[in-house]
């Protein structure tokens, strides 16, 4: 079937201009299916297509592409493929379309929409960026109070085609306010004669518009909902948040999570998209602050150059306790920042967590101090037996003391500095994803560094480290 072609013949028919090969060929296709044809093809050759297709599934379709593509099509569409493509769209994902736009092309765009949809995209665009009043979407179905079942079921035959959701309808008085929420089975299940208002309902959960990102996952999450009203400062009734809405918020946030989490500035638009200019920008801030942490690590070498020099042994283990420092400290700020986003925890939950990593540090600290000690006595014997050229010296036991505790001491304060320091940020109000690996890992190199050189000169002052030797 012409419907499952590969994309090598999708672009030969368009080479060809057969329009009506290609029209039979996205016949049968689900939109979806169709924006992943059109993924993978230029833009201009995207454009053709959606001057062939049915207004509606152009419109479904576009919806499916990522937003910097969108960008790219609707830049080679016509005036009234533009329309027909921008009307079909649900408002909500118009709206998220019309902010990575460029200006001009966001002014040529309201232009075309239909004076409704041109009133509902304002109306979008007036609230702020991230907030509930952009992610949501008015097309939603009211009922009032005093409806009968009958008829609230022969409104929403009437009115229903094209919402968003029929699953979830909300009950509003004469001033839109939002009374209820109530299950659209609930509403089929009635008697014919039964008053809506009397129906059984759900504890009433909204979102105002002005709630942030978090605010919206952690009340769905919270509510376990498939939908949420979204409600202006007097309680009427705005629009609606879908679950579809929220895994777009979810996908963002995790984006900048990410991002952040790698020692870098979130990035606002996709990776493709981001001059070299603003990469600068967003990733030279923090290369910096690393860089002015790594001249403090060498600052902290410098105060023990003497005993390296009498104790060379002593800087063949120094990247080793740096690296186990770093990683322990890594893996506890990423285990606390998600768990800060996940509400799993509270700025009121910092001892308890500090006493738990403190336990966990502990043990990692042991277990890795045990294979490091393993791992010198080891060592040793082979040289004595031939197998390498080096080894570490008469005094070998006191060396793989000393790397032992090292470890226990860096670990422990890896993974404390780790979990630490993002319970501080947010209570100073930072996003705690600033709390990025690379940033801990630099604090605790350091620190690594002064913890190996003081056990060393403990346990090293009486051999290695006594004056006048050198090894």
């Amino acid at each position: 079937m012409l419907g499952h072609l590969l994309k090598a013949d999708y672009e030969e028919l368009i080479a060809k201009k057969d329009w009506e090969s290609l029209r039979i060929a996205f016949e049968d296709l689900d939109p979806a299916d169709i924006a992943e044809v059109l993924h993978d093809l230029p833009p201009e050759d995207s454009g053709v297509i959606f001057r062939i297709l049915p207004r509606d599934t152009a419109g479904v379709s576009f919806e499916y592409l990522p937003l910097d593509q969108q960008t790219e099509i609707l830049q080679t569409l016509g005036s009234e493929q533009l329309a027909n493509v921008l009307n079909e769209m649900a408002p909500d994902d118009r709206t998220r379309l019309f902010e990575e736009l460029p200006a001009e092309v966001t002014r040529r765009a309201l232009e075309t929409l239909k004076p409704e949809e041109l009133k509902v995209a304002r109306q979008l665009l007036g609230y702020a960026e991230g907030t509930a009043g952009r992610f949501m979407t008015p097309e939603y179905l009211a009922l009032k109070p005093a409806m009968s079942a009958s008829e609230g079921l022969a409104y929403l035959r009437a009115n229903g085609r094209g919402r968003e959701t029929l699953n979830v309808l909300y009950l509003v008085d004469e001033k839109n306010s939002l009374l209820a929420d109530l299950r659209l089975s609930e509403l089929v299940m009635a008697a014919p004669d039964a008053r809506v208002g009397e129906l059984p309902t759900r504890p009433l959960v909204s979102i105002p518009a002005t709630a942030s990102k978090d605010e919206i996952v952690s009340t769905f999450e919270k509510y376990d909902r498939v939908a949420l009203p979204v409600t202006d400062t007097r309680g009427a009734l705005l629009g609606i948040i879908t679950a579809d809405d929220v895994l777009d918020v979810q996908e963002e946030q995790a984006t900048e999570d990410i991002q952040k989490l790698g020692g870098m500035e979130a990035l606002e638009a996709p990776y493709m998209e981001i001059g070299a200019f603003e990469m600068l920008k967003k990733r030279g801030g923090w290369l910096a602050v690393l860089l002015i942490g790594g001249m403090l690590t060498a600052t902290a070498m410098g105060f023990f150059q003497d005993e390296l020099l009498r104790a060379d042994v002593l800087s063949l283990f120094l990247p080793l306790i740096i690296a186990s420092g770093g990683n322990s400290g890594s893996q506890a700020t990423s285990l606390i920042i998600r768990a800060l986003s996940l509400r799993q925890i509270e700025l009121r939950d910092w001892w308890k967590v500090a006493l738990k990593e403190a336990r966990s540090g502990l043990m990692l600290g042991v277990m890795l101090a045990t294979i490091g000690f393993a791992r010198v006595i080891l060592w040793e014997h082979l040289f004595r037996l031939g197998v390498f050229s080096r080894g570490y010296g008469e005094h070998y036991v006191l060396v793989a003391l000393t790397v032992s505790v090292s470890l226990i001491g860096v670990v422990l304060f890896g993974a404390l500095i780790g979990a630490m320091l993002p319970f501080a940020l947010r209570r100073l109000e930072f996003d705690p994803a600033a709390a990025s690996a690379p940033f801990v890992a630099t604090i605790v190199d350091v620190t690594g560094i002064v913890v190996y050189f003081t056990v060393a000169s403990v346990l090293l002052r009486t051999t290695l480290l006594a004056p006048g030797v050198v090894g």
